[in-house]
Protein backbone atom coordinates (compact mmCIF):
# COMPACT_ATOMS: atom_id res chain seq x y z
CA UNK A 1 0.00 0.00 0.00
CA UNK A 2 1.34 3.35 -1.40
CA UNK A 3 1.55 6.74 0.69
CA UNK A 4 -1.82 7.41 -1.32
CA UNK A 5 -3.55 4.16 0.19
CA UNK A 6 -2.32 5.09 3.72
CA UNK A 7 -3.29 8.66 3.75
CA UNK A 8 -6.87 7.29 2.66
CA UNK A 9 -6.84 5.04 5.02
CA UNK A 10 -6.16 7.56 7.91
CA UNK A 11 -9.00 9.95 6.87
CA UNK A 12 -11.36 6.97 6.53
CA UNK A 13 -10.45 5.85 10.23
CA UNK A 14 -10.70 9.67 11.16
CA UNK A 15 -14.36 9.46 10.40
CA UNK A 16 -15.13 6.22 11.08
CA UNK A 17 -14.08 5.92 14.80
CA UNK A 18 -15.70 9.48 16.23
CA UNK A 19 -18.68 8.41 14.14
CA UNK A 20 -18.64 5.23 15.79
CA UNK A 21 -18.07 6.77 19.24
CA UNK A 22 -20.97 8.87 18.80
CA UNK A 23 -23.34 6.11 17.86
CA UNK A 24 -22.15 4.72 21.19
CA UNK A 25 -22.71 7.50 23.37
CA UNK A 26 -26.05 8.42 22.07
CA UNK A 27 -27.34 4.84 22.67
CA UNK A 28 -25.76 5.11 26.04
CA UNK A 29 -27.71 8.02 26.81
CA UNK A 30 -31.02 6.77 25.44
CA UNK A 31 -30.68 3.34 27.50
CA UNK A 32 -30.28 5.31 30.33
CA UNK A 33 -32.87 7.66 29.88
CA UNK A 34 -35.32 6.00 32.49
CA UNK A 35 -32.79 7.02 35.20
CA UNK A 36 -32.29 10.26 33.85
CA UNK A 37 -34.99 13.25 35.96
CA UNK A 38 -34.51 15.36 32.83
CA UNK A 39 -32.20 17.33 30.81
CA UNK A 40 -32.17 14.46 27.94
CA UNK A 41 -32.23 16.50 24.70
CA UNK A 42 -29.08 18.47 26.61
CA UNK A 43 -27.33 15.40 27.27
CA UNK A 44 -27.71 14.12 23.63
CA UNK A 45 -26.88 17.23 22.50
CA UNK A 46 -23.36 16.82 25.00
CA UNK A 47 -22.83 13.21 23.78
CA UNK A 48 -22.26 14.14 20.23
CA UNK A 49 -20.39 17.57 21.64
CA UNK A 50 -18.00 15.13 23.53
CA UNK A 51 -17.76 12.65 20.18
CA UNK A 52 -17.96 14.29 16.86
CA UNK A 53 -15.50 16.86 17.42
CA UNK A 54 -12.96 14.33 17.70
CA UNK A 55 -12.79 13.56 13.85
CA UNK A 56 -11.33 17.55 13.24
CA UNK A 57 -8.95 16.53 16.34
CA UNK A 58 -7.75 13.80 14.35
CA UNK A 59 -6.94 15.80 11.29
CA UNK A 60 -6.25 18.68 11.57
CA UNK A 61 -2.96 20.62 13.36
CA UNK A 62 -2.36 23.59 15.59
CA UNK A 63 -4.66 26.12 17.23
CA UNK A 64 -7.96 24.72 15.62
CA UNK A 65 -6.71 20.62 16.40
CA UNK A 66 -5.89 22.10 20.05
CA UNK A 67 -9.67 24.08 20.37
CA UNK A 68 -11.57 21.59 19.21
CA UNK A 69 -10.01 19.07 21.80
CA UNK A 70 -10.37 21.43 24.60
CA UNK A 71 -13.96 22.03 23.47
CA UNK A 72 -14.60 17.78 23.82
CA UNK A 73 -13.36 18.31 27.20
CA UNK A 74 -15.79 20.86 28.45
CA UNK A 75 -18.52 18.71 26.93
CA UNK A 76 -17.30 15.85 29.05
CA UNK A 77 -17.00 17.69 32.17
CA UNK A 78 -20.45 19.75 31.80
CA UNK A 79 -22.19 16.05 30.88
CA UNK A 80 -20.47 14.57 34.01
CA UNK A 81 -20.66 17.96 36.70
CA UNK A 82 -24.57 19.42 36.28
CA UNK A 83 -26.08 15.69 35.23
CA UNK A 84 -23.97 12.94 36.92
CA UNK A 85 -23.50 11.23 33.62
CA UNK A 86 -20.16 10.40 31.30
CA UNK A 87 -20.66 7.89 28.62
CA UNK A 88 -17.50 5.72 27.48
CA UNK A 89 -17.74 6.87 23.84
CA UNK A 90 -17.25 10.56 25.71
CA UNK A 91 -14.36 9.29 27.86
CA UNK A 92 -12.72 7.39 24.82
CA UNK A 93 -12.48 10.59 22.87
CA UNK A 94 -11.64 12.36 25.45
CA UNK A 95 -8.51 10.15 26.09
CA UNK A 96 -7.85 10.05 22.57
CA UNK A 97 -7.39 13.25 22.46
CA UNK A 98 -5.33 14.06 25.81
CA UNK A 99 -2.99 11.41 23.78
CA UNK A 100 -2.60 13.47 20.30
CA UNK A 101 -1.76 16.71 21.84
CA UNK A 102 1.02 14.62 23.82
CA UNK A 103 2.19 13.14 21.04
CA UNK A 104 2.36 16.86 19.72
CA UNK A 105 4.28 18.05 22.18
CA UNK A 106 1.47 19.98 23.75
CA UNK A 107 2.03 18.84 26.77
CA UNK A 108 1.18 21.36 29.11
CA UNK A 109 -2.47 21.72 27.54
CA UNK A 110 -2.69 17.83 27.46
CA UNK A 111 -2.08 18.46 31.15
CA UNK A 112 -4.88 20.29 31.63
CA UNK A 113 -7.44 18.17 31.45
CA UNK A 114 -6.89 16.50 34.08
CA UNK A 115 -7.24 18.97 36.48
CA UNK A 116 -11.04 19.45 36.53
CA UNK A 117 -11.52 15.38 37.51
CA UNK A 118 -9.08 16.40 40.35
CA UNK A 119 -11.05 19.20 40.87
CA UNK A 120 -14.62 16.84 41.09
CA UNK A 121 -12.73 14.21 42.97
CA UNK A 122 -11.70 16.70 45.63
CA UNK A 123 -15.35 19.04 45.70
CA UNK A 124 -17.18 16.52 47.50
CA UNK A 125 -19.53 15.42 45.48
CA UNK A 126 -22.08 12.37 45.32
CA UNK A 127 -19.83 8.67 45.29
CA UNK A 128 -20.66 8.07 41.88
CA UNK A 129 -19.66 11.25 40.27
CA UNK A 130 -16.55 10.88 42.34
CA UNK A 131 -15.70 7.55 41.23
CA UNK A 132 -15.62 8.24 37.96
CA UNK A 133 -13.71 11.50 37.83
CA UNK A 134 -10.98 9.65 39.95
CA UNK A 135 -10.90 7.17 37.15
CA UNK A 136 -10.91 9.51 34.03
CA UNK A 137 -8.46 11.20 35.98
CA UNK A 138 -6.10 8.04 36.07
CA UNK A 139 -6.93 7.34 32.47
CA UNK A 140 -6.33 10.74 31.66
CA UNK A 141 -2.86 10.50 32.76
CA UNK A 142 -1.33 7.67 31.70
CA UNK A 143 -3.33 8.60 27.81
CA UNK A 144 -1.18 11.99 28.28
CA UNK A 145 2.15 10.39 29.77
CA UNK A 146 2.11 7.49 26.51
CA UNK A 147 1.79 10.33 24.16
CA UNK A 148 4.48 12.41 25.52
CA UNK A 149 6.76 9.55 25.52
CA UNK A 150 6.01 8.81 22.15
CA UNK A 151 6.65 12.41 21.35
CA UNK A 152 9.82 12.45 23.24
CA UNK A 153 11.28 9.17 21.39
CA UNK A 154 10.05 10.87 17.63
CA UNK A 155 12.10 13.63 18.52
CA UNK A 156 15.26 11.74 19.67
CA UNK A 157 15.26 9.69 16.87
CA UNK A 158 15.09 12.65 14.49
CA UNK A 159 17.61 14.26 16.20
CA UNK A 160 19.68 11.24 16.08
CA UNK A 161 19.34 11.00 12.34
CA UNK A 162 20.04 14.70 11.43
CA UNK A 163 22.97 14.35 13.73
CA UNK A 164 24.17 10.88 11.87
CA UNK A 165 23.60 12.35 8.42
CA UNK A 166 25.79 15.72 9.53
CA UNK A 167 28.57 14.05 11.07
CA UNK A 168 28.63 11.11 7.58
CA UNK A 169 28.89 14.94 5.52
CA UNK A 170 31.63 15.53 7.95
CA UNK A 171 33.71 13.03 7.57
CA UNK A 172 33.09 12.48 4.08
CA UNK A 173 34.63 16.08 3.62
CA UNK A 174 37.30 15.10 5.49
CA UNK A 175 38.17 11.66 3.56
CA UNK A 176 37.72 13.82 0.53
CA UNK A 177 40.77 16.50 1.60
CA UNK A 178 42.42 14.09 2.95
CA UNK A 179 42.67 11.47 0.16
CA UNK A 180 43.16 14.85 -2.22
CA UNK A 181 46.46 15.56 -0.09
CA UNK A 182 47.52 11.80 -0.32
CA UNK A 183 47.26 12.05 -4.11
CA UNK A 184 49.11 14.88 -4.07
CA UNK A 185 52.29 14.03 -2.07
CA UNK A 186 52.22 11.19 -4.13
CA UNK A 187 52.06 12.74 -7.03
CA UNK A 188 55.11 14.69 -6.18
CA UNK A 189 56.63 11.70 -4.86
CA UNK A 190 56.10 9.80 -8.38
CA UNK A 191 56.53 13.08 -10.52
CA UNK A 192 60.10 13.27 -9.47
CA UNK A 193 60.88 9.67 -10.56
CA UNK A 194 59.07 9.76 -13.90
CA UNK A 195 60.95 13.30 -14.58
CA UNK A 196 64.37 10.91 -13.65
CA UNK A 197 63.12 8.33 -16.28
CA UNK A 198 62.97 11.09 -18.69
CA UNK A 199 65.95 13.10 -18.21
CA UNK A 200 67.92 9.60 -17.80
CA UNK A 201 66.06 8.65 -21.36
CA UNK A 202 67.16 11.50 -22.97
CA UNK A 203 70.90 11.77 -21.80
CA UNK A 204 71.64 8.04 -22.71
CA UNK A 205 70.00 8.87 -26.22
CA UNK A 206 72.49 12.05 -26.70
CA UNK A 207 75.94 10.63 -24.97
CA UNK A 208 75.47 6.79 -25.96
CA UNK A 209 78.29 6.71 -28.34
CA UNK A 210 77.73 4.04 -31.70
CA UNK A 211 73.71 3.72 -30.20
CA UNK A 212 71.54 2.36 -33.33
CA UNK A 213 68.58 4.17 -34.70
CA UNK A 214 66.18 2.24 -33.38
CA UNK A 215 67.64 2.35 -30.14
CA UNK A 216 67.77 6.38 -29.94
CA UNK A 217 64.08 5.76 -31.50
CA UNK A 218 63.13 3.49 -28.35
CA UNK A 219 64.74 5.60 -25.71
CA UNK A 220 62.72 9.17 -27.67
CA UNK A 221 59.99 7.43 -27.27
CA UNK A 222 60.35 6.26 -23.66
CA UNK A 223 61.18 9.98 -23.16
CA UNK A 224 58.34 11.44 -24.52
CA UNK A 225 55.81 8.85 -22.67
CA UNK A 226 57.25 10.08 -19.47
CA UNK A 227 56.55 13.34 -20.58
CA UNK A 228 52.81 12.50 -21.62
CA UNK A 229 52.63 10.81 -18.46
CA UNK A 230 53.74 13.39 -15.94
CA UNK A 231 51.39 16.04 -17.39
CA UNK A 232 48.56 13.60 -17.48
CA UNK A 233 49.20 12.98 -13.47
CA UNK A 234 49.10 16.98 -13.05
CA UNK A 235 46.05 17.61 -14.94
CA UNK A 236 44.64 14.55 -12.84
CA UNK A 237 46.03 16.65 -9.42
CA UNK A 238 44.38 19.57 -10.70
CA UNK A 239 41.09 17.77 -10.89
CA UNK A 240 41.48 16.68 -7.36
CA UNK A 241 42.21 19.96 -5.64
CA UNK A 242 39.70 21.59 -7.58
CA UNK A 243 37.10 18.89 -6.10
CA UNK A 244 38.43 19.18 -2.22
CA UNK A 245 38.81 23.13 -2.60
CA UNK A 246 42.46 23.04 -1.80
CA UNK A 247 44.96 25.53 -2.38
CA UNK A 248 48.13 24.84 -4.54
CA UNK A 249 51.70 24.06 -2.62
CA UNK A 250 54.78 24.70 -4.32
CA UNK A 251 56.71 23.96 -0.96
CA UNK A 252 58.42 20.75 -0.59
CA UNK A 253 57.08 17.79 0.85
CA UNK A 254 57.97 16.73 4.17
CA UNK A 255 60.17 13.85 5.12
CA UNK A 256 61.79 11.86 8.09
CA UNK A 257 64.67 14.40 8.08
CA UNK A 258 61.95 17.39 9.17
CA UNK A 259 60.98 15.00 11.94
CA UNK A 260 62.80 16.93 14.97
CA UNK A 261 60.99 19.90 13.87
CA UNK A 262 57.97 18.15 14.68
CA UNK A 263 58.64 16.96 17.46
CA UNK A 264 60.06 19.89 18.31
CA UNK A 265 57.10 21.84 17.39
CA UNK A 266 54.87 19.24 19.09
CA UNK A 267 56.76 19.52 22.73
CA UNK A 268 56.37 23.87 22.53
CA UNK A 269 52.59 23.45 21.49
CA UNK A 270 51.63 21.01 24.23
CA UNK A 271 53.99 22.21 27.04
CA UNK A 272 55.08 18.93 27.81
CA UNK A 273 57.56 16.42 27.08
CA UNK A 274 57.88 14.74 23.77
CA UNK A 275 60.79 12.31 22.66
CA UNK A 276 61.91 10.74 19.69
CA UNK A 277 64.17 7.85 19.54
CA UNK A 278 65.29 5.84 16.79
CA UNK A 279 66.58 2.30 16.20
CA UNK A 280 68.97 0.18 13.54
CA UNK A 281 70.89 1.59 10.77
CA UNK A 282 69.30 5.39 9.59
CA UNK A 283 69.12 5.05 6.38
CA UNK A 284 67.15 7.18 3.24
CA UNK A 285 64.02 5.42 2.01
CA UNK A 286 61.61 6.03 -0.76
CA UNK A 287 60.01 9.49 -0.84
CA UNK A 288 56.54 8.65 -0.42
CA UNK A 289 57.82 6.20 2.47
CA UNK A 290 58.93 9.07 4.10
CA UNK A 291 56.07 11.71 3.51
CA UNK A 292 54.07 8.96 4.77
CA UNK A 293 55.72 7.93 7.64
CA UNK A 294 56.07 12.32 8.86
CA UNK A 295 52.37 12.78 7.93
CA UNK A 296 51.37 9.36 10.66
CA UNK A 297 53.53 11.10 13.21
CA UNK A 298 52.22 14.22 12.74
CA UNK A 299 48.28 13.16 13.41
CA UNK A 300 49.08 10.91 15.84
CA UNK A 301 51.42 14.00 17.78
CA UNK A 302 47.71 15.94 16.79
CA UNK A 303 45.62 13.48 18.46
CA UNK A 304 47.74 13.14 21.58
CA UNK A 305 47.29 16.82 22.29
CA UNK A 306 43.92 17.04 21.89
CA UNK A 307 42.50 13.64 24.16
CA UNK A 308 45.43 13.85 26.31
CA UNK A 309 46.83 17.35 26.87
CA UNK A 310 50.09 17.61 28.87
CA UNK A 311 50.41 13.83 28.26
CA UNK A 312 54.32 12.79 27.51
CA UNK A 313 54.65 11.07 24.24
CA UNK A 314 57.26 8.90 22.69
CA UNK A 315 57.90 8.92 18.77
CA UNK A 316 59.95 6.28 18.02
CA UNK A 317 61.24 4.78 14.84
CA UNK A 318 62.57 1.62 14.20
CA UNK A 319 64.65 0.83 10.64
CA UNK A 320 64.89 -2.59 9.99
CA UNK A 321 65.87 -4.45 6.75
CA UNK A 322 62.60 -5.09 5.19
CA UNK A 323 60.38 -2.25 6.89
CA UNK A 324 60.39 0.70 8.97
CA UNK A 325 58.25 0.80 12.24
CA UNK A 326 56.68 4.09 13.14
CA UNK A 327 55.30 4.18 17.07
CA UNK A 328 53.50 7.10 18.49
CA UNK A 329 52.47 6.05 22.36
CA UNK A 330 51.52 8.98 24.96
CA UNK A 331 50.61 8.02 28.76
CA UNK A 332 47.08 9.81 28.97
CA UNK A 333 44.00 8.28 29.75
CA UNK A 334 44.04 5.84 26.46
CA UNK A 335 40.57 6.12 25.88
CA UNK A 336 39.96 4.34 22.74
CA UNK A 337 36.37 6.58 22.18
CA UNK A 338 38.08 9.70 22.60
CA UNK A 339 41.00 8.75 20.35
CA UNK A 340 38.83 6.83 17.54
CA UNK A 341 36.38 10.11 17.44
CA UNK A 342 37.00 12.40 13.79
CA UNK A 343 38.92 11.69 10.35
CA UNK A 344 42.30 11.29 11.76
CA UNK A 345 42.71 7.42 12.41
CA UNK A 346 40.86 6.78 8.99
CA UNK A 347 43.78 9.18 7.08
CA UNK A 348 46.62 7.25 8.43
CA UNK A 349 45.48 3.98 7.97
CA UNK A 350 44.74 5.38 3.98
CA UNK A 351 48.34 6.94 4.03
CA UNK A 352 49.89 3.21 5.33
CA UNK A 353 47.48 1.32 2.68
CA UNK A 354 48.88 3.71 -0.13
CA UNK A 355 52.27 2.61 0.34
CA UNK A 356 51.26 -1.16 1.65
CA UNK A 357 51.80 -0.86 4.94
CA UNK A 358 49.42 -1.43 7.73
CA UNK A 359 48.55 0.53 10.95
CA UNK A 360 46.92 -0.21 14.57
CA UNK A 361 45.66 1.80 17.39
CA UNK A 362 44.49 0.85 20.80
CA UNK A 363 45.05 1.45 23.99
CA UNK A 364 48.88 0.53 24.91
CA UNK A 365 49.90 -2.33 27.24
CA UNK A 366 51.65 0.34 29.43
CA UNK A 367 48.84 2.53 29.46
CA UNK A 368 48.05 5.52 27.61
CA UNK A 369 47.20 5.39 23.94
CA UNK A 370 49.31 3.73 20.88
CA UNK A 371 49.50 4.06 16.96
CA UNK A 372 52.04 1.87 15.28
CA UNK A 373 53.06 1.34 11.59
CA UNK A 374 54.34 -0.62 9.71
CA UNK A 375 55.98 0.40 6.72
CA UNK A 376 57.69 -1.52 4.15
CA UNK A 377 60.68 -0.41 2.70
CA UNK A 378 60.08 -1.22 -0.49
CA UNK A 379 56.78 -0.55 -1.78
CA UNK A 380 56.49 -3.33 -4.21
CA UNK A 381 57.02 -6.06 -1.25
CA UNK A 382 54.14 -4.44 1.14
CA UNK A 383 50.77 -5.99 -0.06
CA UNK A 384 47.73 -4.58 0.30
CA UNK A 385 46.67 -3.21 4.30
Amino acid sequence: MGRAGLGAASRRAGLVVPGGLAVLAVSEVLLRSRDLAGGLAALLLLALASTLPLALVLGSKGPARNATAVAVGAACVLSLVPFGMLTVGGVVAQLVCVYVLGRAGATALGGLFVLPYVVIALAGHEDPTRIVAVLVATLASAAAATGIAHHVRSTALAHSVTEQAFADTLLEHAARGERARIARELHDVVAHHISMIAVQAETARLTTPGLPTEGATRLLAIGDTARTALTEMRRLLGVLREDAHTGVQRRPQPGLRQLMELVDESRDAAGSRTRLIISGPVTTLDPGIEVTAYRIVQEALTNARRHAPGAAVDVELRYGKADLKVRVRDNGPGQPAAHNSGHGLLGMRERAATVGGTLRTGPSPGGGFLVEARLPVNPDEGGPA
